[in-house]
């Protein structure tokens, strides 16, 4: 549960609507950002360089009007009455009007000391023109304009009378603030639009995908006929329209493969049956020569006791053949009945002589309901391989842990299976050697090759009863093919691995269904 949870919380994290979502809010938020930092800058710029122009332009004209009756050089009153009269004419903001030694103030409770700098004097003295200058006193912003008195016959030259005009800004510091406050004001809006125009395209661009990825998953878990509609002609179209394609592509290749292995397995399920009545006519030959033989010469009877061998090898074959073809066609059905697990698997043993080249530690008494032939295969088949290619002592053991399962062990000490092989080793036909010789008493590829002792799928040795040197015959490839089918037809498994003390060991684990049961579900 908290598997799952991690999973779905990573994923609305992660996810591509979150990331469209949070890409559009962080586009409009920086443009917001962005258009309120530049119409702020703008709009202070504007208004300031607004009252600017207007103060310059104020203040000369003033200065001229009235500067032209006043008498060169002035003297401390008739100074105070040229500032008072040209404070007048500009809204009764305060006027500094200096000459040399001389300061007159339209305002006397006025401080302007702080607020004429020695900068702007330095500037106004250099005849230069009107000079400005926005400084803070005290807190608030103030404009101060400054320009020199000059002679009017023509040459410019400076009278040495030099006036100053300090505006206050606080009106369009206000003004810029608020216009700053309702730019700010309308992000707000812009954001949260940006936001749900997020979440319809994401709506629209995701509804596609998801219905893309319900159908990839519906295809992965092998629904070949799972497509998607194609709407429009944009990517998500053309994406659409490839993922159907390739679905197409997918099921007639599907289809193509079932039908070429149904064709193979009635190929091999015909000619397994085909071969049975001339193969019953060989054995019998073989039979009959194989009881002549110590009556023929020692070649003759060399090749008759060979002839018979392989007789018995082949239907052997052909035995396993049908059934690996009935289990591919899904004909093969248990006949299962309540059975004594361990008196069967002393069966299995005794009935091909291995009672004495085995060691058993059987748990008594298990009983459950089982196919007791298709058992016996899978006993043959596992004990089989042991000998034939591991090393003594063989061990056989069945338990029953927490009464809900059985298991039945094969052990050897032999040289045990590369994991390259163990991977490999329930495949039809595989034999761990690189060439797939046919296996031999003396030797051969461990793995397919069955060790059943050359015994019937009905349970009997196979025809003529043959058995090849130690008890058991040449192997076919496919009995631990044919071991693992009849495990899983009883809804269990047999799994390979290493013994702590060399060697393979082999397990068999079937689900235990008690006698009583199977009573019930006859019922």
């Amino acid at each position: 549960m908290r598997r799952s949870l991690g999973h779905g919380s990573r994923r609305l994290v992660g996810g591509l609507r979150v990331r469209l979502v949070v890409t559009f809010v962080l586009v409009a938020l920086v443009s917001a950002v962005t258009a309120t930092a530049l119409a702020y800058r703008d709009a202070r710029t504007a208004v300031l360089q607004r009252t600017q122009n207007t103060a310059v332009n104020d203040l000369r004209e003033r200065v001229a009007a009235v500067g032209a009756g006043l008498d060169l050089p002035p003297d401390q009153r008739s100074l105070s009455r040229f500032a008072a009269k040209v404070s007048e004419g500009l809204g009764a903001r305060i006027v500094v009007a200096r000459h040399q030694d001389l300061t007159a103030v339209s305002d006397a409770y006025a401080d302007t000391e702080g607020r004429i700098t020695a900068e702007l004097r330095a500037a106004v003295r250099s005849g230069d023109g009107a000079r400005f200058q926005r400084v803070q006193w005290r807190g608030d912003p103030y404009l101060v304009v400054g320009t020199p008195v000059t002679y009017a016959d023509g040459d410019r030259r400076t009278s040495g009378l030099e006036v100053f005009l300090i505006t206050d800004l606080r009106a369009e510091q206000d003004d810029t603030a608020a216009l700053l406050d309702s730019v700010r004001t309308g992000t707000v809006p812009v954001v949260v639009l940006a936001a749900l125009l997020a979440l319809l395209a994401a709506g629209t661009v995701l509804r596609p995908v998801r219905k893309l990825g319900r159908a990839t998953r519906e295809l992965a878990a092998g629904d070949l006929g799972s497509r998607v509609a194609v709407r429009g002609h944009d990517e998500l179209a053309d994406l659409a329209r490839t993922f159907n394609e390739t679905a197409d592509a997918l099921q007639a290749s599907d289809a193509e493969l079932r039908a070429q292995e149904a064709k193979a397995r009635r190929f091999v399920a015909d000619v397994s049956h085909e071969l049975r009545t001339p193969l019953a006519a060989m054995t019998m030959v073989a039979t009959v020569l194989e009881e002549d033989a110590d009556q023929l010469p020692p070649d003759a009877a060399h090749a008759a006791r060979t002839v018979g061998a392989e007789t018995a090898r082949l239907s052997r074959l052909v035995e396993d053949l049908m059934e690996i073809s009935r289990f591919d066609a899904g004909a093969v059905r248990l006949d299962a009945t309540a059975t004594d697990l361990a008196d069967t698997v002393r069966a299995s043993l005794a009935l091909r002589g291995w009672t004495d080249r085995v060691v058993v530690e059987l748990q008594e008494d298990v009983r459950a309901v089982v196919d007791r032939r298709r058992i016996d295969v899978i006993v043959a088949n596992l004990v089989g391989n042991a000998l034939r290619h591991g090393a003594p002592p063989v061990t056989v053991t069945l338990a029953a842990p927490g009464g809900d399962r059985v298991t039945l062990e094969v052990a050897d000490r032999g040289p045990g299976l590369p994991p390259e092989v163990r991977e490999r080793v329930f495949d039809r036909f595989y034999k761990a050697d690189a060439a797939r010789t046919r296996s031999t008493p003396e030797g051969g590829g461990r793995g397919g090759d069955r060790g059943g002792a050359g015994l019937g799928q009905d349970g009997s040795f196979g025809p003529g009863g043959s058995l090849g040197p130690g008890g058991f015959g040449q192997g076919s490839g496919l009995g631990m093919a044919i071991a693992l089918e009849n495990a899983r037809l009883h809804g269990g498994t047999i799994e390979v691995a290493e013994h702590p003390e060399g060697g393979a060991v082999f397990t068999l684990r079937l689900p235990l269904r008690h006698p009583d049961e199977e009573e019930e579900g006859d019922e």
